[in-house]
């Protein structure tokens, strides 16, 4: 039960103050008292607060632990994998780190975590804005917030996750699809890229497979037979051989004709090394990713012509995964098979990242046709 009273004082400087108590019980009995200067929000929070009782969600203010107490348990968390998946990778946890500490501290401090509402996360939002972090840094670090409080609301530190309901488009720009390159421009890395190169870049655009898994790849894992390539761990920048990104990192991908014949040819003069590594470095070990990039990658694309004035190229490592995909999705696949092969852990991303590559509109009414005309002559 809860009661909601005005109380009304005078400071010692003679001002006259009023307040609204709520007065409440919470699901273990206890009484709570928490004050408002405005009686419809008192309303409001009392109304949500018996909801929660109800449900036996509730934890006072005063019960309550800072948010940045809950980000190291939520830190320990990822670090042991406490929910019984595997821990996550370093980089992950370095990254959820430096958000918790730079970012999330110098604005929160000692903030509880049930005194934090959707209004105080947009306000953290434009406080880092007006701060100097890109609008890329404030998606990122918004995004790790709402984990956080996930994380905080799943092991019963507070009711909801306030921060879920605060949306942040990096820029105007959000929704334009992801640059790849044409089909003469993909033609033109496969016919020109050779040597050691050849064969990481060759399986790249066939398969999806993403840096830190091509890195990580062993033999053990190509099955020339069925013509497939297990995704069972991966390298990370640290060169530190682990689990893959997520549980739906965990995948068959089937292969072309020309990965199965580059691997073959390849696999008669790789380094070898005690790891069994199908992309080594000249010793057998784990090749850097910095390498793959400076020494690879980037000559490719400047022979290529793919690189503007200043010697850049116009594209990313990581778009050899979408020529992949753009692959696959214009064959025909249907879209839970692209997620499964692409190992996105959710249809969500899978749309998020190559949803206008799906048939359009025109598509359809083009299908439609071309289907009567089957039929019906």
């Amino acid at each position: 039960m809860a009661s909601i009273r005005n109380r009304e004082w005078v400071t010692p400087q003679g001002e006259k103050k009023t307040a609204w108590v709520v007065d409440y019980t919470d699901q273990i009995g206890k009484r709570h008292i928490k004050t408002f200067s405005r009686k419809r929000d008192a309303l409001s929070w009392s109304a949500e607060t018996q909801t929660e009782i109800r449900r036996g969600t509730h934890t006072p203010e005063s019960a309550s632990v800072t948010l940045m107490d809950a980000g190291e348990m939520w830190l320990r968390h990822c670090e042991i994998g406490g929910d019984g998946s595997d821990p996550l990778e370093r980089s992950t946890i370095q990254q959820r780190r430096q958000h918790l500490e730079l970012h999330m501290r110098p604005f929160f401090d000692n903030e509880k975590l049930a005194r934090i509402n959707a209004q105080l996360v947009r306000k953290f939002v434009r406080w880092m804005l007006e701060n100097g972090r890109s609008r890329e840094m404030v998606r990122k670090v918004l995004t790790n917030l709402k984990t956080l409080i996930s994380f905080a609301q799943g092991e019963g530190l507070v009711a909801h996750n306030v921060a879920r309901e605060v949306k942040f488009r990096r820029s105007d720009r959000d929704d334009e699809p992801i640059e790849i390159p044409s089909k003469d421009e993909i033609r033109r890395l496969i016919n020109t890229v050779d040597g050691r190169w050849r064969p990481i870049i060759v399986t790249a655009i066939f398969t999806g497979l993403r840096a830190s898994e091509l890195r990580g790849l062993t033999w053990d894992n190509v099955d020339f037979d069925e013509q497939t390539i297990r995704v069972t761990q991966r390298a990370d920048r640290w060169n530190t051989i682990g689990s893959p990104k997520s549980k739906a990192a965990r995948r068959t991908i089937p292969l072309a004709p020309i990965v199965l014949n580059v691997l073959r040819e390849w696999r008669l003069r790789c380094p070898h090394g005690e790891l069994g590594l199908v992309f080594p470095n000249g010793r057998g070990n784990i090749e850097a990713q910095s390498n793959v990039y400076r020494r690879g990658f980037v000559p490719l694309m400047a022979e290529c012509g793919l690189c503007d004035e200043e010697g850049k190229p116009q594209f990313t490592f990581h778009t050899l995964r979408h020529i992949a995909a753009s692959l696959i999705i214009e064959q025909g696949w249907q879209p839970k098979r692209v997620q499964t092969v692409m190992g996105h852990s959710s249809m969500a991303m899978t749309f998020d990242r190559y949803g206008h590559l799906f048939s359009t509109p025109e598509d359809d009414k083009r299908s439609m046709r071309e289907i009567q005309a089957r039929l019906l002559g």
